[in-house]
Order: C-alpha cells, then structure tokens, then sequence
C-alpha cells in the first residue's frame, strides 16, 4: 500500500464529500477525533460534524494543488498535508487554505482522522 497513493484516495474522498453532502463526513471521524478550524477547537463526530454542517455557505468547491503525506507511527498512521482554493457561489476570489489531517488505520482496513487542523491563507 503506497502511501503517496492512500493519501490522494483520501483527499479525493474527504473534499468531494465536503462539497456534496458535509454530513457524509461523519463516519471518517471517531469520538475520539479532534478539529481546530480557524483556531477553534471541537471534539468527537458530533461536535465536528456540528461545526461543518454550519458553515456559512451551502455549495463550494474545493480546488488541491498539492498533497503531501508521511507515515506517522509504529501502527501504520499517516500526516496528510493539503493546500489548495476554495471557491464558494457569489465570490470573484477563490479563498486559499491549508488543511492537515492525522489518519489512523481502522480494524476493517480503512482509515479514520484523528487530527484535523484547517486554516484559511490570508495574503
């Protein structure tokens, strides 16, 4: 299993996702699972699926230009590292953002986030 390869698979599911139904998100995430999003802090699949479901607007979409990975830890985890654009309807400027997730290997063979950290790039 290529990890440059499981890496793009997730992003490739995480943002086409995002963008077509954010409630779907909720089984990548456990109770343990953590976000910080802009600074705040959010605990669990309620809590974050809360705040992701509420986000000020209904459609984006998300645009990646680079995803880098490396493994993390005996059991198998990998740091994942994206930068890309957001264009949300009614904005002439896409926004530019930087998201990091840390995923763990499931029992069944898949994987969960465990670490969520997204941030807005201002210039």
């Amino acid at each position: 299993m290529d990890p440059d390869n499981v890496a793009r698979a997730f992003v490739d599911h995480y943002y086409s996702t995002f963008d077509a139904n954010r409630a779907g998100l909720a089984n990548l995430y456990q109770e343990s699972s953590m976000l910080n999003f802009e600074g705040q802090k959010y605990q669990g699949t309620q809590s974050i699926c809360g705040k992701l479901t509420s986000l000020p607007f209904q459609q984006c979409n998300h645009q990646i230009n680079t995803v880098d990975c490396q493994p993390s830890g005996p059991a198998g985890g990998m740091v994942v590292f994206v930068s890309g654009n957001l264009a949300l309807p009614g904005e002439q400027h896409p926004l530019k953002f930087s998201q990091m997730f840390h995923l763990i290997p499931t029992p069944q063979g898949s994987f969960y986030v465990q670490n969520d950290i997204f941030r807005l790039n201002y210039a």
